[in-house]
């Protein structure tokens, strides 16, 4: 199914701006856009189970430990 959306010229502008190609659909931004933010999700998610593991096991420092090690660099 195809429809239309109103959108405002201050949009348009943009998404004419993010266009990789001159025949590039506003569909085909908004997909680049949307898969974008989906990636970003799945990766922030698999990198808080990583730290939630990581903390459990004892695995982290403490900030002052951190600046204990890269003060004496």
């Amino acid at each position: 199914m195809v429809t239309t959306i109103k959108i405002s010229e201050e949009l348009q502008k943009t998404l004419k701006e993010r266009k990789l190609y001159g025949k590039e659909s506003y569909e085909e931004v908004i997909w680049d856009l949307l898969e974008d933010s989906i990636e970003i999700n799945e990766e922030t998610k698999k990198d808080i189970i990583k730290a939630q593991q990581d903390y459990k096991l004892g695995k982290v420092k403490t900030l002052e430990q951190i600046k204990k090690f890269t003060s004496s660099y």
